[in-house]
């Protein structure tokens, strides 16, 4: 495996463990309360995490298939590490809010047992994608972030993680929320 692959691999991993944990800790009982009328439960959460990761999934699909259609991907030489690449510590910022498009809206219908396992199958079609491309140069699928502007095909991996992990602290903040009350 690619070190790039592996690094990738391994933050996914870790931040998707963190989520995890923190909707472990969260009672059943309160996963689709919402704490305020016009903020999200922790079901709607899942469901926009695995809304998102769905749309990368098929944006980076498209990007590789047009490279790949000018001929094969070359070999990638380079091993420097992707997430310094990336700023994490902005999408980790909480206090710095970020209204989500239209687009990416959970519809609130699904449980947060559900919103899972759609992540779960979103997942497993990123990483077939990845290990699809393990190795090769994939600088050139290049899309536009609404906040952190033109990503590159591993940064575009690379953000999905921290903003799992973005969502793991509201789905915390939620929990202790709905706790208090």
């Amino acid at each position: 495996m690619h070190p790039r692959t592996d690094e990738l691999l391994d933050h996914l991993t870790r931040q998707r463990d963190v989520l995890r944990q923190a909707l472990d800790a969260a009672p059943p009982a309160i996963q689709s309360q919402r704490p305020t009328p016009e903020r999200w439960s922790i079901a709607e959460v899942l469901e926009h995490l695995s809304i998102v990761e769905r749309q990368v999934t098929a944006l980076l699909r498209r990007g590789v298939q047009k490279a790949e259609a000018a001929g094969p991907l070359p070999d990638d030489p380079d091993t420097a590490p992707v997430l310094p690449t990336i700023d994490g510590a902005l999408l980790l910022d909480r206090e710095r809010r970020v209204a989500a498009g239209p687009q990416v809206q959970p519809k609130g219908t699904l449980t947060a047992d559900a919103a899972w396992q759609t992540l779960t199958d979103q997942r497993r079609e990123l990483l077939e994608l990845l290990a699809r491309v393990d190795g090769k140069r994939t600088d050139a699928v290049q899309a536009p972030h609404p906040v952190l502007g033109a990503l590159t095909f591993q940064q575009w991996i690379a953000f999905l993680g921290y903003h799992e992990a973005r969502h793991a602290a509201q789905v915390r903040a939620v929990m202790y929320e709905l706790a208090a009350r």
